[in-house]
C-alpha cells in the first residue's frame, strides 16, 4: 500500500497531525475509534466520505511509525 496516497502531514492542517488526505480526520481519531471498539463499518457510517482503504492506510501509517528508531521507556 502506498501510504502517501492516503495520508498527509501538513503543518497548516490539524497542527501537523497525520490526516486522511482531503479531510480533517486524523489518523489518531481513527485509531482511537478502533481501539474503543468501533468497527470499520461504524467509522464509515459516521464519516461516509472515508473508505476502507483510508482506514487501512491509517493502520499502516501507525505501524510504520512504530517501526522507527524511537525508544520507549519500559516500566520495571
Amino acid at each position: 500500500m502506498n501510504i502517501e496516497q492516503y495520508i498527509e502531514v501538513n503543518p497548516k492542517i490539524m497542527m501537523g497531525k497525520p490526516i486522511i488526505k482531503n479531510t480533517r480526520i486524523t489518523v489518531e481519531l481513527i485509531l482511537e475509534k478502533l481501539s474503543s471498539g468501533e468497527t470499520q463499518e461504524d467509522i464509515l457510517i459516521a464519516h461516509p466520505h472515508l473508505t476502507k482503504e483510508d482506514i487501512k492506510a491509517a493502520l499502516a501509517f501507525a505501524a510504520q511509525s512504530l517501526k522507527g528508531e524511537n525508544i520507549y521507556p519500559v516500566a520495571i
